[in-house]
């Protein structure tokens, strides 16, 4: 597929209906309410609690009584770097077969994950290789985010009807890119260790600057996001805030509620995936924050 963008796309459009139910986890990367009201499906938002962004089980059944045809789940989560553990997956996966759901999972992250957590592959939980939609791409694992290569992974019967969606969304991703690729996919298991050693440090570095400084934020289980708690500063507008924090500070960021479907506007999201001398200059940017955007 053309990015995991495209393969979330041909999932929701190969098991949804003009008229189903889907359940989106809230806060969710932006494209997932929007694939599914583009396939005329119904989103139903089920909320993940700060810090830890849990979920409430109670909630989570309360939205599979209304029979939806598929869940979305990004595992580690864009924006707020969660990853589920075992226990929660498998929770889900016992609602997904109660209710013959079909689960769509979101997996980009899923080897930039730090210790002690670990990552998941859904598909691989009891019987649920059989209602599982797994997509994921190249772009973060392989840093080759501007080559748009994804791909879903499914039964072959779910498979035979999303390459007929493909088909008509892009015909088919760059095929001297995919060839290209093919050096990454033959990495050994060192790759990826190091690849994790060294996002592990980047947000080591990123989280002890923003302890120093004194700002509120989260601590991501997986992915290269941080979200920071801006309440002291007395905004109303997280989106207004994020333009004064560029304007006045230098640092841009990504207000929280383009991710929330609750009126969430005290968080803002941040990104470390960047050389280290970057990240030094922003955190010595926001260092006198506080004297830059004097308190409301």
């Amino acid at each position: 597929t053309c990015g995991s963008t495209e393969a979330m796309m041909a999932a929701m459009m190969t098991v949804t209906d003009p008229g189903d139910k889907v359940i989106v986890f809230s806060p969710f990367y932006e494209n997932y309410g929007a694939d599914a009201i583009l396939s005329g499906a119904e989103p139903i938002y089920v909320p993940l609690y700060p810090p830890e962004f849990d979920f409430n089980p109670d909630e989570l059944e309360s939205a599979f009584k209304q029979h939806p045809k598929a869940l979305i789940l990004c595992n580690p989560s864009n924006p707020c770097g969660k990853v589920f553990t075992y226990n929660e997956l498998k929770f889900i996966a016992d609602l997904a077969e109660k209710y013959d759901t079909f689960v769509i999972t979101d997996e980009v992250y899923e080897h930039i994950v730090y210790a002690p957590n670990r990552h998941v592959y859904f598909a691989t939980l009891p019987g649920m290789w059989e209602r599982t939609i797994s997509c994921s791409s190249l772009s973060k694992t392989y840093s080759i985010t501007g080559w748009r290569l994804g791909y879903i992974i499914a039964p072959p019967n779910i498979i035979e009807v999303a390459k007929k969606v493909h088909d008509f969304l892009t015909v088919g991703a760059a095929a001297p890119l995919q060839e290209a690729a093919v050096t990454g996919l033959r990495f050994g298991d060192e790759y990826y260790d190091d690849l994790r050693e060294k996002y592990t440090e980047k947000r080591d570095l990123f989280i002890k600057g923003l302890n120093d400084i004194g700002i509120k934020h989260t601590v991501p289980q997986g992915a290269y996001y941080v979200m920071l708690d801006i309440s002291e500063f007395g905004f109303e507008s997280d989106l207004e805030f994020c333009d004064v924090l560029a304007r006045d500070v230098g640092v841009g960021a990504v207000p929280g509620s383009s991710f929330f479907r609750e009126p969430v506007n005290n968080l803002i999201r941040l990104h470390f995936a960047k050389k280290d001398e970057t990240l030094y200059e922003a955190l010595n940017r926001l260092s006198d924050i506080r004297k830059k955007i004097p308190k409301r």
